[in-house]
């Protein structure tokens, strides 16, 4: 029964997709004699945590039972006080969690709180794989100290992005751009570069249509300021907009993007460029923990030389336009050796119906 159970506060966990950060997305479920009889998914917004949210459902009834939770609980004072000191005054017995909790405020601490007021603490190890990837960029900000950056792209299957020419129209499927939209759901922000923004006028919203705590938060990287005034992200701008520039931009240009709700960043870089790790600092203080990439061929390759991406996603529609001129997904100058390529690990294939597909995969850090 442990397998029902906990399956069951990990899909309660998953409730807070873009709705717990920047906390961690936690489920929890209290069984008491076989029964469930209470439940929990955190929300940021609403500040209760998932544990406490399960013992006010169950009230009486949680004595004497098991609560299943998909991270430990932790035992310490932020937004709320800390949730084992109502799991013991609730007469909780038994706590089956999925992982430990990799905040160093927490990280064990909750666990050894629990176990000291007598109640029994197991973890399901054959689950935390499971929920360490529901929250793996809480996991990855609280182990670095940085977001977790994905690289998205679309490509043929000879790795081209761009045609030398016409444009128009879509490399993936709706189906596949229907996927993206989870992506950019479960991001805080996204990343563009000025090239992608002049050339596609893109709006780069969250349009899966379902609640999020904080807008996700748009970010150009435009080292002159040349992003129109007139373009689709500076009209829709509702301090959801940063445009990074360096010192060389015009003060003129930077007044005018201000006057109409963007935020504009100065980060000055290597050869009078925006540097993408200063970037990803930057988004990082204001606690966004998951970046997503999608920008154009040279931004992908800065990004990804620059050591400042984790991960990849990358979509293939059953298309070649082959050609020098095509652009690549990455371009720039590129590794000139095949034995200093950047190797990626951890690979997983995700089928998108009838005939596309994407790969998700890590980039190795080697020691």
């Amino acid at each position: 029964m442990t397998n029902i159970f906990m399956q069951e506060a990990l899909a309660l966990a998953a409730q807070g997709v873009a709705l717990a950060s920047p906390n961690p997305m936690v489920g929890a479920v209290i069984v008491t004699d076989g029964v469930v009889v209470g439940r929990g998914s955190y929300r940021y917004a609403g500040v209760t945590h998932a544990e406490i949210l399960a013992l006010r459902e169950a009230g009486e009834q949680a004595r004497g039972g098991t609560m299943y939770v998909s991270l430990e609980p932790h035992a310490h004072t932020g937004r709320t006080t800390p949730c084992t000191d109502a799991i013991i005054a609730a007469g909780i017995v038994k706590i089956v969690a999925a992982s430990l909790d990799p905040n160093p405020l927490v990280a064990g601490a909750g666990f050894t709180q629990l176990r000291e007021a007598g109640i029994v603490v197991e973890i399901a190890s054959e689950f935390q794989a499971e929920a360490e990837k529901l929250n793996e960029a809480f996991f990855h900000f609280m182990r670095t100290g940085r977001p977790l950056v994905m690289l998205k792209s679309a490509l043929t299957l000879d790795g081209k992005i761009a045609a030398p020419e016409d444009n128009t129209g879509w490399i993936t499927s709706e189906r596949a751009r229907a996927h993206v939209q989870l992506l950019r759901h479960a991001s805080d922000a996204i990343v563009t570069g000025i090239g992608t923004a002049l050339a596609d006028d893109p709006l780069l919203t969250d349009r899966l249509g379902t609640p999020r705590t904080r807008p996700l938060l748009r970010v150009v990287l435009d080292s002159t300021l040349r992003l129109p005034l007139e373009s689709k992200l500076v009209k829709s701008a509702q301090g959801d907009l940063i445009v990074v520039a360096t010192t060389a931009a015009s003060a003129e240009r930077r007044r005018a993007l201000e006057a109409r709700g963007v935020e504009v960043k100065t980060l000055d870089g290597p050869r009078g460029r925006v540097d993408i790790r200063d970037v990803v600092s930057m988004l990082g203080e204001r606690c966004c923990l998951s970046v997503m990439i999608e920008a154009g061929s040279k931004v992908n390759w800065a990004a990804l030389e620059s050591g400042a991406v984790d991960k990849v996603f990358l979509y293939y529609a059953p298309k070649i336009l082959g050609g020098v001129q095509s652009l690549p997904m990455a371009g720039g100058t590129g590794r000139l050796r095949r034995a200093d390529a950047i190797v990626l690990e951890r690979t997983q294939l995700h089928v998108i119906p009838p005939d596309e597909f994407a790969v998700e995969a890590y980039v190795r850090r080697d020691a």
